[in-house]
């Protein structure tokens, strides 16, 4: 007897849509659109975002005219795309060891609670629908959940069971379905939300999304349903909504066996996520890292010229219609080009972000019509037959399982390589590293053409008790101007032996304020300043007085001078945006870096002066970058470098190719490099590169603090 589903508290989907809330309300989700009532900082901010976003959407798929020209890159980009899914290399097809732990007997169909492990320890919990009386293999959907948690004393029984009424009317129609559960909010519970709410920015640098481990769960769910005797494997769809409807992306993208996909309310363009500030209503599995700057039309054309209906409704909030309406046109040109335009649709139905039946009708048209050449009338809905504790797989979850530690090793890292012993191995590491850095890492830098001036004006210059305090203002790049404060011995004369530009914290910038303020409180009260430290500015002005050097304080974007506003969840999302964009907001400081030490050659007081970089911290990591691309700096003064990418500073990719201490290395090579670390071990690498290759002591100095303690 059908019986109706029993409503189960969705924690997440409710939590969502508070977010969602609050973003429409000019909260902390408001959008990055430039306003005159917003702070400079974050105008330039905004105005950045929205012209990086027009960046990318503008190259999305434009030099493709011809099928010929599609056809010749549609390779390239599938394997581009499975890059950004961390699934190159491709892993290995480990057996898949399916097991049925119990069956549910309706009149018109068969469940089939059932496991299978798509890597050694990930395990993916499942229903299985299959019609009764079927006589010959018929085709398959492979039915992917969106974010709806079903839990009920404390016990999950899967997303599956939220979406059971989708399996069930599939097989009451002559499909079989598989109904999977994802990493987040099946059976055994992982990880979504790793930058937006555990910090884990080093999910960035291993090249980490959860939308990989979706996807591939996806790969060899196809190859479970290939294995079944009741299921013809040549007619197999897929669909989903919400985070399903992303999942139902990423898989007909990069595999074939997909005839025919539905997405529902999973996709929209960089625009609506960046600019309109729709991810902050998105977890990390909605998003591929972005290493190849792609729109999301690019996704969707992957599926061309299989039958794909894009599925939305008018009011959804995080999956607005505007950009939904872009993803259908750009993609359409590809159907286009394949004379293939009547398999693709766009359904828009009248809703919010939510499971209406409108929006599953259609699907279940689609279906129909690609799967079995048929077209009869819905006469039924889709509505939910089961209890939840009818479809739970696991009476106890396994010991063995990886799911809730799967980010720790579904990309793997870069192995600490030997050390070289030959100037040839060496340059074919360094030179190894260097392409990955500035192909996986750095690719969201500008061109040089894109760069543009430097533009360097001077902002004042003030002079106190023989302190000359000068501030100038410069372009890093299109819509982000910085500042740079130079301070220098006023009664100096001829040309300094050095410049020692210090790049600041926020911590820093604070300090700096502190011993700044106390002779020059007029021309800085346009920062927030803090209590005035006069042994501080009387320790600068003796330290100018001997050595005769100017010193240079210099905070990247966002931080300091130009720090952006907000609290601590704003500033997560402004991260996430570089994120998207393909970049993160440390790779775009090193650039700044870069172009600081440039705007010091435009500098009289600094012009053909040596310089040195000094910094503390994730700035001194962004300091050593910087280094290894701009041949002007002669030393650096690293305080408290962080001894790996997963402790900072975050760069895309990184940690796929190398870590610090391979980074020191090649800085070691090229300058003077000073380390004032805790500890020497972590910097063995460095230290047995330059001994192994001759290098000069100056080459590579560590002071390790702990272990000079100790010896004392």
């Amino acid at each position: 007897m059908d019986r109706a589903y029993p409503k189960v508290t969705n924690v997440c989907r409710t939590i969502k849509m508070v977010v969602v809330f609050l973003c429409f309300l000019g909260g902390v989700g408001a959008g990055q659109k430039p306003t005159e009532e917003m702070r400079p900082a974050d105008r330039q901010l905004a105005a950045y975002f929205q012209a990086e976003t027009a960046r990318l959407q503008n190259q999305c798929l434009a030099g493709v005219k011809t099928l010929e020209d599609w056809q010749a890159r549609r390779v390239v980009y599938r394997q581009q795309l499975l890059e950004m899914l961390g699934l190159d290399p491709f892993p290995e097809k480990t057996p898949l060891d399916p097991v049925v732990t119990g069956t549910v007997d309706h009149e018109r169909f068969t469940v089939e609670n059932l496991y299978f492990q798509s890597l050694p320890g990930l395990y993916v919990t499942a229903n299985l629908y299959i019609p009764k009386n079927l006589d010959k293999p018929a085709p398959a959907i492979l039915y992917v959940c969106g974010h709806g948690e079903v839990k009920k004393d404390g016990v999950s029984y899967g997303n599956k069971v939220s979406y059971q009424h989708h399996g069930e009317w599939f097989a009451r129609n002559g499909y079989v379905c598989l109904t999977i559960d994802t990493v987040q909010l099946g059976e055994i519970q992982g990880i979504h939300h790793g930058t937006y709410r555990y910090n884990m920015w080093w999910w960035n640098c291993r090249g980490y999304t959860p939308a990989g481990v979706e996807a591939w769960d996806c790969v060899r769910a196809l190859d479970y349903l290939e294995t079944r005797k009741e299921v013809d494997a040549s007619r197999i769809g897929v669909t989903g909504r919400s985070g399903g409807g992303a999942y139902s992306w990423w898989i007909a993208a990069i595999d074939d066996r997909i005839k025919a996909a539905v997405p529902v309310a999973g996709i929209t363009d960089l625009q609506n996520h960046v600019v309109d500030g729709c991810v902050e209503g998105h977890c990390d599995c909605m998003f591929m890292v972005n290493t190849y700057r792609w729109d999301y039309p690019m996704v969707a054309a992957l599926v061309a010229p299989r039958p794909l209906l894009i599925s939305n409704s008018d009011k959804d909030t995080i999956f607005p219609l505007d950009g939904v309406c872009r993803v259908h046109q750009k993609v359409r040109d590809i159907y286009r080009l394949y004379g293939a335009e009547d398999k693709l649709g766009l359904q828009i139905t009248e809703g919010p972000h939510k499971d209406t039946q409108e929006l599953r009708i259609h699907a279940f048209v689609w279906f129909n019509r690609f799967l079995k050449g048929e077209n009869p009338v819905i006469s039924e809905p889709a509505v939910p037959l089961l209890e939840p504790e009818q479809l739970r797989v696991f009476d106890e979850l396994p010991a063995d399982q990886v799911n809730t530690k799967i980010q720790e090793r579904f990309v793997p890292v870069a192995s600490a390589p030997a050390v070289p012993q030959t100037s040839q191995e060496w340059t074919a590491l360094r030179d190894g590293w260097m392409k990955s850095l500035r192909e996986k890492a750095f690719r969201g830098w500008p061109g040089e053409s894109e760069a543009g001036p430097i533009d360097i004006d001077r902002v004042f210059s003030e002079e106190a008790l023989g302190v000359r305090l000068t501030a100038f203002e410069f372009t890093s790049q299109s819509n982000v101007r910085l500042m740079l404060f130079c301070v220098e011995n006023a009664k100096g004369d001829g040309t300094p032996s050095s410049v020692r530009l210090n790049i600041l914290d926020e911590v820093g910038w604070t300090q700096w304020l502190a011993a700044m303020r106390t002779r020059f409180e007029r021309q800085l009260s346009g920062y927030a300043l803090p209590e005035a430290n006069l042994p501080a500015f009387e320790a600068m002005r003796a330290s100018l007085e001997t050595n005769k050097c100017p010193a240079v304080y210099f905070c990247p974007r966002g931080i300091g001078p130009d720090a952006w506003s907000g609290d601590q969840k704003r500033q997560i999302q402004i991260r996430r945006r570089f994120m998207l964009l393909g970049q993160t907001a440390d790779g775009m400081r090193v650039w700044d870096v870069r172009r600081a030490v440039q705007a010091l050659r435009l500098l009289d007081v600094t012009a053909g002066t040596p310089v040195t970089v000094a910094a503390q911290g994730d700035m001194a990591g962004i300091a050593l970058y910087a280094s290894l691309f701009d041949s002007d700096i002669r030393r650096l003064d690293l305080v408290d470098l962080p001894p790996t990418h997963a402790k900072g500073p975050t760069f895309l990719n990184v940690l796929r190719f190398l870590d610090t201490p391979q980074a020191v290395a090649m800085a070691a090579e090229r300058v003077s490099v000073q380390l004032h670390v805790e500890t020497a071990a972590p910097w063995q690498f460095s230290q047995s590169v330059a001994a192994s290759l001759g290098w000069d002591r100056e080459h590579l100095k560590i002071d390790a603090c702990a272990e000079s303690q100790a010896s004392q």
